[in-house]
């Protein structure tokens, strides 16, 4: 009987696999195809079990579609561009994001192969590769060229001390959140792409995603936030120009008692110019963080601006105009009318300011007093409005808005007006580590396009990370190149583009990765779109929305055919492996985080306890109690956090090579895709790992047991390959519909069926060799050997995947539980239609019955049909 040895077996496969090459995409015109992808990895240097689940997804995926005929596509490449190479970098005192790059991808390639995907490496490249970047920027003019790309000046962010635009995310309390900088608000002329002008469109096709969870087409239309408002002018007292302000409620006007507009709407500046006190708060709102999030729970803040308005409808009831911290320049007009009732914003600050507060409408209870709570009913709610200037008395709020915005178009009073929350994609960036935007900047010529035969613009090596700021920027001659248009001297765009850019088009140049334009239509035509997109659900908002804005630019331009302006057919968004933390305290109290192959669990009294295996002479003494009351002297003793997202910071991550060294690729695997529904999160555990390898041993050894027993048929063959044909009908449609947890039960099941059956050897073989073959798409290396073992030529990787005969699948037999005087002992399998006396007859003949009676006839058979028998002794 051969040994299962996970090392030797998962060597010699891999080395079959590449020798045979079998996982190079191929379009034979005979084959369908299928496009199966993972999210795009950052090399951070190392990966850990989830990104293990994840991979694994996509292989299984992989490996059943090729085995059913299909020409499979399954890339892998890296997104390597980004700011932590550029703080590595800095970090490391005379480093270099390109060395850190490109040596963490080794790592994390070296790490991935022994895993066994059925990857095609010979496609694999880095956003950072020039021959990737340089077809960007060939992307980026012709997008330019299409009027997909403007310039313009705009409010952002800056890090003084970085010398770097921050995103909102990335300013916390008003600080940089690397230099803790207090960040200023500066006008920077910018680079952006008009994804506005498709907010529609995409938000139209959201209903064309049917393979899409709900949840992130949800996410999805609300980013891209379409509403139905109306714009209403302000007639100020004073006589100064009307302040217009936009809203998705003007059915509550009735309960407006102010304005409140943007720090930096132009009356906020106009009016700083001459007031002191407004200007020092307007510098205050610029440290703000403006994420929706930070807004929300910001203390709201404002300054009066002496500036009086009159109500639309009633003109005698005048309106204070405030400068708010809580309203964004960028949405709608950056003017507000405040209903303080129904908008618990308006109604914080109404009350720290002294401000009217005036409902709109009756609500059930007593609203004539809203203390600190605004009355905010759903826009599907009824409610009765107080004196509405239309007339309405009862109705839904949603019927109120439409009358309203008609009542005022009617009237002349506003105009009706359809918004979206999705702005213009910002993509300039302060920084060295990302693909240079292909523009000279002339003094006569302006901003001029590079001309495309000067392509890729690479990025010098010779940078240093010395001082802070863009090291473009200081460069002595990169910068330097003469004008496109007029050949005069001029400067480079230092800029370098979004990391988002990178990844929005990536699947297209996986078909063509070595074209000389950014795809080969030819390629893109057969090959997109994915069939299979897999990846978290944090990446449901701006990578996904972001990519489909780039298919959509990329057929405008000429790169991708029109039916690839969905990329994306199919969505499946993974859960977490999770995974318990393990800290200590240091002397000042701060949490100190350990490695999980730093600790060791001990048996105490029936009580786990965690303790760190540091200085324990764990393999001199077995004796847990005595170990844990060293650890404790020792201050050894492990707080253990309950398990968590895995976190490089909190050290909960588990590292697949020391499981595959352990256990085999095999193992991790099965587990990681056994234990939970694939799209919930699933504990990592070391008993479970443990378990599972002991299966797959299990498995190898029943294999081996019938490879060495003769051939020969038998009676009972029917019974097993029945449920052979159940469990190819089962683990096919697991496979089909990412129930790959219901896939392996139903594996060890059959598994479990094959090693009780009393079927001949021939059927137990047939019955082994498709268990292999349902198997090896989660565990190929295994299922590999056992094809081999079994005799069969080639490698199972390319033999066609078994297909359930329809006519095994209808059940002739029925298996009867046999009692004797109540308690199960035994079972029987009888055709359905069999008569009662055939049943007895067969019931008796049942050792366990014959040995009950001892030679005696029964007291009593009792025969339930279908059910159950019983037999009295």
């Amino acid at each position: 009987m051969s040994r299962y040895s996970p090392s030797e077996i998962e060597a010699k496969w891999q080395k079959a696999w590449d020798e045979a090459g079998i996982f190079r995409a191929s379009r034979q015109a005979d084959k369908p195809k299928y496009y199966v992808l993972e999210m795009f990895p950052y090399p951070s240097g190392r990966i850990h079990i989830g990104h293990v689940r994840n991979y694994t997804m996509g292989d299984a995926i992989a490996r059943h579609k090729l085995a059913s005929g299909f020409n499979v596509l399954h890339p892998m490449g890296w997104d390597a561009f980004g700011m932590p190479a550029e703080n590595a970098a800095m970090a490391s005192g005379g480093g270099h994001p390109k060395d850190w790059t490109y040596s963490n991808i080794a790592d994390m390639r070296s790490q991935m192969k022994p895993i066994g995907l059925s990857i095609d490496w010979s496609r694999e490249f880095a956003t950072c590769d020039p021959e990737y970047y340089g077809q960007q920027q060939v992307l980026f003019l012709d997008m330019l060229a299409a009027g997909l790309v403007y310039r313009k000046n705009t409010s952002v962010n800056w890090d003084p001390v970085d010398m770097t635009v921050l995103a909102n995310e990335q300013v916390i309390d008003g600080k940089g959140w690397r230099s803790g900088a207090e960040v200023e608000r500066r006008e920077l002329n910018q680079w952006f792409f008009r994804i506005s002008d498709y907010s529609e469109e995409l938000l139209a096709a959201l209903d064309t995603l049917d393979n899409w969870p709900a949840k992130v087409r949800s996410m999805q239309e609300n980013w891209i936030g379409k509403s139905r408002g109306i714009e209403i002018p302000f007639e100020r007292t004073d006589g100064g120009e009307p302040i217009v302000c936009y809203s998705t409620r003007p059915d509550t006007l009735r309960g407006a008692t102010f304005l409140a507009v943007s720090p930096e709407h132009p009356l906020s500046r106009e009016l700083a110019e001459t007031n002191p006190e407004l200007a020092d708060f307007i510098v205050e709102c610029h440290k703000m963080d403006t994420t929706e999030a930070a807004m929300e729970k910001a203390e709201k803040k404002g300054i009066d601006t002496g500036i009086a308005v009159r109500h639309p409808v009633w003109p005698d009831r005048e309106m204070p105009v405030w400068v708010g911290n809580f309203v964004l320049m960028d949405y709608g007009t950056g003017a507000v009318y405040a209903c303080p009732a129904h908008d618990q914003r308006d109604l914080d600050f109404a009350r720290k300011y002294g401000l009217e507060v005036r409902s709109a409408f009756h609500m059930p209870g007593d609203n004539s007093k809203i203390e600190d709570v605004a009355l905010v009913p759903v826009k599907t709610e009824k409610v009765v409005y107080i004196d509405h200037f239309a007339g309405l008395g009862e109705t839904s709020i949603q019927y109120g808005i439409e009358k309203t915005i008609d009542w005022f178009e009617d009237k002349g009073l506003g105009k009706g007006q359809v918004k979206f929350r999705l702005r213009d994609w910002g993509l300039s960036r302060q920084r060295y580590w990302g693909c240079p935007i292909p523009v000279v900047h002339c003094e006569t010529c302006g901003a001029v396009p590079e001309k495309k035969e000067n392509l890729p613009i690479r990025l010098p090596d010779d940078v240093s990370f010395d001082v802070p700021g863009n090291p473009l920027d200081r460069h002595p001659t990169w910068r330097n190149v003469p004008c496109p248009a007029c050949d005069a001297p001029a400067l480079r765009e230092t800029d370098t583009m979004d990391t988002f850019v990178d990844s929005s088009w990536y699947f297209a140049r996986f078909t063509a990765p070595d074209a000389e334009t950014p795809t080969d239509m030819a390629e893109a035509e057969y090959w997109m779109n994915v069939d299979q997109y897999i990846g978290g659900v944090e990446h449901a908002i701006l990578h996904l929305l972001y990519s489909r804005f780039f298919a959509r630019a990329m057929e405008i331009t000429g790169h991708l055919p029109k039916s690839a302006i969905e990329p994306f057919h199919a969505l499946f968004t993974q859960g977490m492996v999770t995974h318990e933390i393990y800290q200590t305290k240091d002397r000042n109290g701060r949490a100190v985080y350990h490695l999980p192959e730093d600790v060791i669990e001990l048996n105490v009294g029936g009580k786990r306890q965690v303790v760190l295996r540091h200085d324990l002479p764990i393999e001199e003494d077995k004796n847990h109690d005595d170990l844990y009351l060293l650890a404790q002297s020792s201050d050894l003793v492990v707080d253990v956090v309950p398990s968590a997202k895995m976190s490089k910071s909190k050290k909960n991550v588990v590292d697949p090579v020391n499981i595959v060294q352990s256990f085999g690729a095999d193992t991790v695997r099965w587990f990681v895709l056994s234990d939970s529904p694939p799209e919930r999160d699933v504990e990592w555990t070391a008993a479970g790992a443990e378990a599972a390898h002991k299966h797959l041993a299990r498995v190898h050894r029943i294999a081996s047991q019938i490879a060495g027993a003769e051939v020969a048929p038998q009676a009972g063959d029917d019974v097993l390959l029945r449920d052979m044909h159940k469990a190819i009908h089962d683990v096919t449609g697991g496979l089909e519909s990412f129930g790959f947890n219901a896939a392996i039960a139903r594996l060890y099941a059959f598994t479990n069926t094959i090693a009780k059956s009393k079927a001949g050897s021939a059927a137990k073989r047939e019955a082994m060799t498709v268990l292999a073959q349902l198997m090896a798409p989660m565990t190929p290396h295994l299922a590999e050997d056992i094809w081999a073992m079994l005799g069969h030529e080639g490698l199972i990787a390319t033999a066609p995947f078994p297909v359930a005969d329809p006519e095994m699948l209808v059940d002739d037999t029925i298996t009867l539980p046999i009692q004797i005087n109540g308690k199960r002992r035994a079972e029987l399998s009888v055709p359905k239609d069999m008569p009662k006396e055939e049943v007895e007859k067969a019931a008796l003949g049942i050792e366990a019955v014959q040995k009950a009676l001892d030679g005696a006839a029964p007291k009593k058979f009792i025969l339930v049909p279908g059910r159950i028998v019983n037999v009295v002794v």
